[in-house]
C-alpha cells in the first residue's frame, strides 16, 4: 500500500517550499495566486489529502475587495490617464479579486468633495482621493475612519485626525529638484515666476517651499517672485502667464508647480520668451510632450503612473486587511525627469 502523500511530497511536487505549501493550507491570501494554483494543482495530481482545505483556503483568500477612487475632472488628461492606470492595475492584481469604482469630480468645492467622499465610502472597503486640506474634507475623511473604512490621499497629502495614508512624491523634493534645474540651466540670474493651482493642496505648497528653500541656500542671485494661483484653471494659468510677463518682461523662466499648465505652455508659444528662457512644469501628456520637443517647456517631473497605480492598490489591499487602525499605508515614489532628449 503506497505511504499518503506528505506536505513535503506536495512541496516537491508543486516546486515550492514546505513553508508555502503550509501557507496555502492555512492563509493562501499571503501566497500569490499563480503560486496558489500551482500548489492545487501539484495536490490534486499526487492525491495530496488535504485538497478540500486547499480549495477553502484559497475560496477564502479570493474574496472581492471594493474599493473607491475620486480623482479630479475627467476634462484633465493627467487624471484620466491615472484612472486608466488604475482600472489596469486593479485588473492585474493577482492576490484577490479587485472591484472599482472611478469617480471624476467637476465640482471641488469642500462640501462637495466631502459628500463625494461620505457617499463612496458607504459602498466601498477603502477609498484612496485627490483632494485639497479643508476642514470640511479632513471633517469627512475622520467620519469614514471611524466607520472602519480605511482612507489614502493620492499625489497630495491629506491631514485628520485619524490616520490617511499617502500614496505620492516627497514634493520638497520635487521643488529642490525644479530649483536645482533653473540654477544649473538658467544663463544669468534674473527673475522666475512661479505658478500654483492652489495653496490648500499641499504638494504644491510643498513643491513651492522646496523651492524656495533650495535658492536660500545656495544664494544663486535669483530673484523668486510671489506665487499666483490659477484654481487649477488653464485659462486663469493663460492670464497670470502673460500678467507676469507684462509686469516682468526680465525674466529668465517659469515654475508651473501645479495647475493649469496646458495654459500656462499655450501663452509662452505666444509670447515666445527665448532659447535661453527655461520653463519647468509637471506631468508627461500628450501636451507637456509636444512642449517639451518644441522647446516650450525644458523640463518636466512626473509621477510614475503605472508603479504609482500598482502601489495605491497594494496599499487599499493592505489597509482593508489590517484596518485602519493598523497605521495608514503610505509609499512615496520616485520621480521621473523629462526634457526633450528622452521624450
Amino acid at each position: 500500500m503506497m505511504a499518503r502523500p506528505t506536505i513535503k511530497d506536495l512541496a516537491d511536487a508543486a516546486g515550492v517550499s514546505v513553508s508555502t505549501v503550509n501557507r496555502v493550507l492555512a492563509d493562501a491570501s499571503s501566497v500569490r495566486k499563480p503560486t496558489q494554483e500551482r500548489v492545487r494543482h501539484a495536490a490534486e495530481r499526487i492525491g495530496f489529502y488535504g485538497l478540500g482545505t486547499i480549495d477553502y483556503s484559497i475560496r477564502e483568500s479570493a474574496d472581492t475587495h471594493h474599493f473607491g477612487i475620486l480623482l479630479h475632472q475627467s476634462g484633465r488628461a493627467f487624471y484620466r490617464e491615472m484612472g486608466n492606470a488604475l482600472t489596469a492595475a486593479a485588473a492585474e492584481f493577482g492576490d484577490c479579486s479587485i472591484a472599482l469604482t472611478i469617480e471624476f469630480i467637476d465640482d471641488l468645492s469642500p462640501n462637495n468633495v466631502a459628500e463625494r467622499l461620505l457617499a463612496i465610502a458607504e459602498k466601498t472597503d477603502a477609498v484612496a482621493l485627490v483632494a485639497a486640506e479643508h476642514p470640511l474634507i479632513s471633517d469627512g475623511i475622520d467620519t469614514v475612519i471611524g466607520s472602519g473604512t480605511p482612507v489614502l490621499g493620492l499625489i497630495t497629502p491629506l491631514t485628520a485626525r485619524g490616520n490617511v495614508g499617502y500614496i505620492g512624491l516627497d514634493n520638497w523634493k520635487v521643488g529642490r529638484t525644479a530649483a536645482w534645474a533653473f540654477d544649473r540651466m538658467c544663463r544669468k540670474p534674473g527673475k522666475i515666476g512661479i505658478l500654483v493651482g492652489n495653496h490648500r493642496y499641499r504638494n504644491q505648497d510643498l513643491n513651492e517651499s522646496g523651492f524656495r528653500s533650495y535658492f536660500r541656500e545656495h544664494n544663486s542671485g535669483v530673484t523668486l517672485l510671489e506665487p499666483r494661483s490659477t484654481y487649477e484653471s488653464a485659462a486663469v494659468a493663460r492670464e497670470m502667464t502673460e500678467e507676469l510677463f507684462n509686469e516682468h518682461p526680465d525674466m529668465c523662466g517659469l515654475f508651473v508647480s501645479g495647475g493649469g499648465i496646458t495654459g500656462a505652455l499655450a501663452a509662452l508659444r505666444d509670447l515666445r520668451p527665448g532659447k535661453d528662457f527655461v520653463s519647468v512644469g509637471y506631468e508627461l501628456i500628450d501636451v507637456t510632450r509636444s512642449a517639451l520637443i518644441d522647446g516650450v517647456l525644458t523640463m518636466a517631473i512626473c509621477h510614475p503612473m503605472k508603479s504609482m497605480a500598482r502601489e495605491t492598490i497594494n496599499a487599499l489591499v493592505k489597509s482593508k486587511r489590517t484596518g485602519p487602525e493598523a497605521g495608514a499605508q503610505s509609499v512615496t515614489l520616485g520621480f521621473e525627469i523629462y526634457t526633450s532628449e528622452n521624450v
